[in-house]
């Protein structure tokens, strides 16, 4: 058991897809919960009914709303693990910005959570939870992926399949509902988590006959999970469907969009479908979810990395125009295409943070209310491109890196509910800045990758190549 799963968490299937409680209800249950001894390998923090509530707050979960604002998602290493004075170096950063950090339930470093039906193992989630908690975050649970079992592998722990064909199937049908229920074992377990996505860019969700995305499929186990989660407790924010809205070169002609679309590329219209599709026949959603990259499924930035952003504005816009004023977030978003192995190492941290500075700035733009970093960790070393902080593999890791300082200011500075303001730019200096304002603070963002002299907000100063740029108003 263990950390399992994949750094990446869109690129792979995109390419396998084209080619194929209150306080006194919280107190009862605390009474009546019967902690037994978990089977094979669990350890004692597992229960075998599954209604043990784990690490419960002493003061009962706030309400926060549907909408969380702007984070990070925790993948296969992270900092729950590690030399205490790393790990605990981290908590003390994240805790200065309470941002929101998603946790999946199976993969990217959280164990198999049902290896025999009925029979569960925490032991990953709980520590992954427990991290959030200490480090003053809001706990946000993907609901994806499933037990072996779910999807015609064997029961037990020691069957895991960890492959990543395996991990990224879907449940099959005639276990939908007892993926809901796990869904539901789930959010007793951590009745502080307030917020569930279910599933994970439609993975095993594919209509081979008809070369499309199966969201007839997908919607059904989305509006069992749904009814499942407030069964439990009719405050918990449920969100899908986590598509992936792909795109290509504008010139091409067939199975793009014929309206979606701009110098950034085309619009893949079947994600669009299975968004239609899933938005039409849904139970209800208390947030929308979608992912994806600026950049084209031929690794082209158009007409380059930065302009290229304008394609999250694009898509936000248009599925604010379906979904009204539901909170829209993108659980994942890429600026920088990967290599053969999705390794994002080529760019300097200072060309990373201007064009994710413009990403961000992009998404909030198009009417996206949070957004959240896929945050890599190398599992040991001193370097690791594009992470928040550095590996906790020593008692010299877990420091910030420049993307956390980026990303926790931007969190802060633009919290849920922030309105927007237009703020002048001179005209020459238009082309080569991104800016982002409210009545307090101003984000301006060097697109060159050489010094310049810019006019915003009535103010005149200078920037370095690729510079991030805070000003107060």
């Amino acid at each position: 058991m263990g950390r399992h799963g994949w750094n990446s968490g869109a690129r792979w299937w995109r390419l396998t897809a084209l080619l194929g409680v209150g306080a006194a209800a919280l107190a009862l249950v605390l009474t009546l919960i019967n902690t037994l001894p978990g089977d094979g390998g669990s350890t004692a923090g597992t229960s075998r009914d599954g209604d043990k509530v784990h690490g419960t707050p002493a003061v009962p979960p706030k309400d926060l709303g549907p909408d969380v604002g702007w984070g990070f998602t925790h993948t296969q290493f992270s900092a729950d693990e590690g030399s205490g004075k790393a790990t605990g170096r981290v908590e003390g950063l994240l805790s200065k910005t309470a941002m929101p950090q998603i946790q999946h339930i199976m993969g990217w470093g959280a164990g198999n959570p049902e290896p025999v039906k009925g029979r569960y193992d925490f032991e990953d989630m709980d520590r992954r939870i427990d991290f959030v908690r200490a480090s003053g975050g809001v706990p946000v649970v993907t609901l994806c992926c499933a037990p072996d079992w779910m999807k015609g592998g064997k029961s037990g722990a020691d069957n895991t399949n960890w492959s990543q064909d395996a991990l990224e199937t879907a449940p099959d049908p005639e276990h939908f509902e007892d993926y809901a229920g796990l869904a539901a074992t789930v959010a007793k377990r951590y009745p502080d988590v307030r917020h569930f996505i279910v599933w994970n860019e439609f993975k095993g969700f594919w209509n081979n006959a008809e070369a499309r995305w199966d969201y007839e499929g997908y919607t059904k186990l989305y509006n069992l999970v749904y009814k499942a989660l407030k069964k439990v407790d009719e405050d918990i924010m449920v969100g899908g469907p986590y598509l992936v809205m792909d795109s290509f070169d504008p010139r091409q002609e067939y199975g793009v969009s014929r309206s979606l679309r701009g110098p950034w590329g085309a619009m893949d219209q079947r994600p669009l479908d299975a968004f239609d599709y899933w938005n039409k026949n849904k139970v209800g959603a208390d947030f929308v979810v979608v992912d994806g990259s600026s950049y084209t499924e031929d690794d082209e930035m158009l007409p380059d990395e930065f302009q290229a952003t304008d394609k999250l504005t694009a898509v936000s816009r248009w599925v604010r125009e379906r979904i009204g004023d539901l909170p829209l977030w993108w659980a994942e978003y890429y600026v920088e295409p990967g290599d053969a192995n999705d390794e994002r190492e080529g760019w300097s941290e200072t060309r990373r943070s201007a064009v994710h500075a413009a990403g961000l700035i992009a998404m909030a733009r198009g009417g996206a209310t949070s957004g959240f970093y896929w945050n890599p960790e190398n599992e040991k070393g001193p370097d690791c491109a594009g992470c928040l902080w550095s590996p906790t593999d020593t008692s010299d890791g877990g420091r910030a890196l420049p993307m956390l300082g980026l990303l926790s200011r931007f969190s802060k500075e633009f919290p849920p509910g922030t309105t927007y303001e237009s703020v002048s730019v001179a005209d020459d200096d238009k082309p080569n800045v991104r800016v982002l304002a409210d009545d307090k603070a101003v984000l301006v963002v060097n697109t060159l990758d050489r010094s310049i002299s810019a006019e915003v907000d009535g103010r005149r100063f200078e920037m370095g190549a690729y510079e991030v740029k805070w000003l107060r108003r």
